[in-house]
């Protein structure tokens, strides 16, 4: 694998460890409904645990409500059960056509947790990087050692690995940063 291709493969992955760090991140209650709360809700259904989103649209009509309207009413039971059972503290309630979810304002304690939450994912998405690097690393020596690039070659690819190591770990910090501003401040 030429240098270019390993500096690539490896942005590629830290960008990756990236995204879904804002995805995980993205379902990380603020005490403002967002739909995004109930992506990882899957429901029972047709004989299969099915993402929430394929079979009914969530909204969030009011800051502090989330309506889920599923496409065939005759889910509605399941819907519910899937959202008590996700362990993510709502207590669904439904009219018979949709399934409501107050949220409740977040005390302090609450708050701090989501925080210690977000450090552990932000701590989560450090560590994914780090592997891409390492892996980055022994591509650059595995090449070295093929006598495919010198070793100055490789000396260049670790010092450029690591610039992007320190980038995307400083961009992880700085995304967590902001939710953890964002949890903090929503009163």
């Amino acid at each position: 694998m030429p240098s270019d291709e390993i500096l690539i493969d490896t942005e590629q992955r830290m960008e990756k460890a990236i995204e879904v760090l804002k995805k995980n991140l993205g379902g990380i209650r603020t005490g403002r409904a967002n739909p995004g709360l109930v992506d990882s809700v899957r429901v029972d259904v047709y004989g299969s645990p099915t993402p929430l989103k394929q079979i009914a649209s969530v909204g969030a009509p009011e800051p502090t409500q989330i309506v889920i309207r599923p496409y065939d009413t005759a889910v509605i039971k399941e819907i519910e059960k899937a959202i008590v059972a996700s362990d993510l503290g709502f207590n669904p309630q439904s009219d018979g056509r949709v399934v409501r979810i107050n949220i409740p304002a977040l005390s302090t304690d609450v708050r701090k947790k989501m925080v210690s939450r977000i450090k552990d994912l932000t701590e989560e998405a450090k560590i994914s990087i780090r592997n891409v690097r390492r892996d980055g690393n022994k591509a650059a020596d595995t090449e070295t050692k093929d006598k495919v690039i010198s070793e100055d070659q490789r000396d260049d690819i670790k010092k450029s690995v690591q610039d992007l190591t320190k980038k995307f770990e400083d961009q992880a910090e700085s995304i967590a940063k902001g939710r953890e501003k964002e949890v903090m401040d929503d009163a």
